[in-house]
């Protein structure tokens, strides 16, 4: 690959803020080439309603990549099933929304891509035309032929590693095991070291528990698990520490010791994360073949076509990815 990264901007639920946010993300110069996946009438119409000027521009692979300019969007088409009307889901153009991520995959596998940015989608309306999606993750993740990996947001000061994701409370502990705690120990080490350039990442480790379980009082989960996988990749040269009560861990004095904290469960790390840098942060899927990044919001419908969203998340991510490519392609 050229000097100048290819990133891949699959542009998410049509009737949703992601064409807005490839919109407006256009207007200002890029240091890499952005490539956005979408129909592009669709980017056209919703320029018009934004009343913001776009130069569209068909992607040529065969064409050196040079970096993205003020006013112009290289696009990779991808045709909609139906008109679109910004706000309003429709399950017809479900198809379409797949067929973005799966043109991002496979350019990312063929080397094509550096990196790809997702803009947000709707799992529900995806689910309504009776084709079983979870999320952007497990997307990527089976279509790369990866059985693990590891859910991270990240602002310019803080990163929050998920053991489990999208859980109900009552299987969080049930989910955390020696092994799949071990697997993800070790993707985030790799990671940290391989995408961020940390020789020896500093990772805190959470309790699943109040107070870690206060000695076995309020649970065993740190006694059984936790600490027995702490000690297995200390032992291997990793710098890990805990459990941590995550009440305590979350305190900017201790978090200046830490280059990432991982956190048990959605609802113990993310508040904190979003609470610290809502907009500014970055969702990153730890463990694929390639980098991939994600705004910290979703499609938020009743803003579409209204000029109202904000594109900060978007290009955090943009730029996360351009990080993550230039340490990637060092090492």
């Amino acid at each position: 690959m050229s000097e100048i990264r290819r990133i891949a901007l699959t542009a998410g639920e049509p009737a949703g803020i992601g064409p807005d946010l490839c919109i407006q993300l256009a207007q200002s110069p890029q240091t890499n080439q952005i490539v956005v996946i979408a129909d592009p009438v669709l980017l056209q119409q919703r320029a018009e309603a934004l009343s913001l000027p776009i130069n569209l521009i068909q992607f040529d692979p065969g064409i050196e990549a040079t970096p993205s300019v003020a006013g112009s969007i290289v696009y990779l088409p991808c045709e909609l099933a139906e008109k679109v009307v910004a706000g309003q889901l429709n399950s017809a153009n479900s198809a379409y929304v797949l067929k973005t991520l799966q043109i991002a995959l496979d350019g990312c596998l063929d080397g094509k891509f550096d990196a790809v940015v997702t803009a947000p989608v709707h799992k529900g309306v995806i689910n309504d035309a009776q084709v079983p999606f979870s999320g952007h993750t497990e997307f990527f993740a089976d279509g790369s032929g990866v059985n693990k990996v590891v859910m991270m947001l990240a602002t310019p000061e803080l990163r929050v590693a998920l053991a489990t994701t999208h859980l109900p409370l009552r299987d969080v502990s049930d989910a955390i095991t020696q092994e799949s705690l071990l697997k993800i120990m070790q993707i985030l080490a790799d990671s940290l070291q391989h995408s961020f350039g940390l020789k020896q990442p500093r990772i805190a480790v959470c309790g699943l528990n109040p107070h870690a379980g206060e000695s076995g009082h309020l649970g065993t989960e740190e006694q059984t698990v936790i600490e027995p996988a702490i000690k297995y990749m200390q032992d291997k040269g990793y710098d890990f520490t805990g459990p941590w009560p995550a009440d305590t861990i979350f305190v900017k004095s201790r978090l200046a010791d830490y280059d990432a904290v991982l956190a048990m469960y959605h609802d113990q790390g993310l508040p904190v994360l979003k609470h610290q840098g809502f907009g500014d942060a970055v969702n990153i899927t730890l463990g694929l073949p390639f980098i991939r990044t994600s705004v910290d919001h979703g499609t938020a419908l009743d803003l579409a076509g209204t000029g109202k969203a904000s594109a900060t998340s978007l290009q955090a991510a943009i730029n996360m990815a351009e990080t993550m490519s230039q340490y990637k392609n060092i090492l």
